[in-house]
């Protein structure tokens, strides 16, 4: 298990992160970041993300949101239209949160892949719970000037990713 957060690949988003190939490579369940990964803020999640998540379960992998959302309602929300259990307020990057979805979906870290697009959250809560940390690109910066901050102190891990691929 590895506390450095550098992610297995960098993606331009969910839909370009192969079903097939995860669960060649033994994933049974894909914890999932929700806004910027599946969805823009305050948005429904993208018609990408939708097709990847029916993709994903006729390859026999599960998805799962797991938001750290305050807002129950945008979560459950997201879950359901998308067909998926979800879990909020998640407290990434700490490793309960992991854990406590991974026992509800009966999966091993082993069995489990990581899907977001922070490097401090969800890339470093799944090096923490030991799970293959994904990272896909936001799917949108704007509003929020901080965001630029932030990814850009994460852009050498994002660097160190891209050259690690796991599908």
């Amino acid at each position: 298990m590895s506390i450095l957060p550098i992610p297995r690949g960098v993606y331009p988003s969910v839909d370009r992160i192969s079903p097939e190939k995860l669960a060649r490579r033994g994933i049974r369940l894909v914890l999932a970041d929700l806004d910027n990964t599946l969805a823009p803020y305050k948005e429904a999640p993208t018609p990408g993300a939708a097709a990847w998540a029916r993709e994903l379960e006729a390859r026999g992998v599960q998805l799962f949101l797991l938001s750290n959302s305050r807002k129950p309602n945008r979560a459950r929300q997201m879950a359901q239209q998308l067909g998926v259990p979800y879990q909020g307020r998640s407290g990434k990057p700490r490793r309960g949160g992991y854990l406590q979805a991974m026992a509800r979906m009966g999966c091993t870290p082993e069995q489990t892949a990581m899907v977001g697009d922070q490097i401090f959250t969800d890339v470093l809560g799944a090096c923490r719970a030991g799970v293959v940390p994904l990272l896909v690109e936001p799917i949108r910066l704007a509003g929020n000037p901080g965001r630029y901050l932030r990814y850009a102190v994460e852009t050498p891990f994002r660097l160190l990713g891209k050259r690690r691929p796991f599908v």
